[in-house]
């Protein structure tokens, strides 16, 4: 379940400070902000959406270390969208090492969109909502990401240079050039 409100007339969300001292006081909740400077609440997940998240990080994290790409990010983590001044959670992300070295020391929330973001639906999510989270990402330089929907079985595939698909869990799910190597099969990483 989310909670959408609109506070900008009260609190500036754009300062980064006032979000981590909101976020800091209400560590039970996930909190995001939009492009319209609305707070977004999220509550907790369900067990089977918290175990197949953390399953997808299990995969990334094997991945990576094998690799030595870049570093992988879990949903705890919030990232200010650099064009659309958004701050997004997503489920799982990555960021390249070469774009990573430049802002490891930052202290706050990086002011940056992560090379792959990876966002699963639970039910209580709105898929449109969620797609549309997915094109601001892209908008923001998310080269790709992930929409997993394991109610409908269905991925849908963003590409920065716009050419989005889908596909069932049938097929595997590949990290194509930004991911190289990468292979999920859904059909097993999902308990059912």
């Amino acid at each position: 379940m989310k909670i959408i409100l609109d506070v900008k007339s009260i609190l500036d969300l754009s300062n980064d400070e006032l979000f981590a001292n909101l976020s800091a006081l209400n560590p039970s909740l996930r909190l995001e902000v939009n492009c319209f400077q609305q707070l977004i609440i999220a509550m907790g997940t369900k067990h089977k959406t918290g175990n197949t998240n953390a399953r997808l990080i299990g995969r990334l994290d094997a991945w990576n270390e094998e690799n030595e790409l870049g570093e992988i990010f879990d949903s705890s983590t919030n990232f200010r969208m650099p064009i659309t001044n958004s701050v997004f959670s997503p489920d799982l992300s990555w960021i390249e090492n070469s774009r990573l070295e430049k802002i490891w020391d930052i202290e706050g929330y990086l002011k940056i969109a992560p090379d792959f973001v990876g966002e699963l639906r639970s039910d209580s999510d709105s898929l449109a909502e969620l797609k549309r989270k997915m094109e601001e990402y892209m908008e923001n330089g998310v080269r790709l990401g992930w929409l997993i929907d394991p109610k409908g079985e269905k991925i849908y595939i963003y590409r920065l240079q716009g050419e989005n698909s889908e596909q069932s869990f049938d097929e595997k799910l590949v990290g194509e050039d930004v991911l190289p190597n990468l292979e999920i099969d859904m059909k097993k990483l999902i308990r059912k």
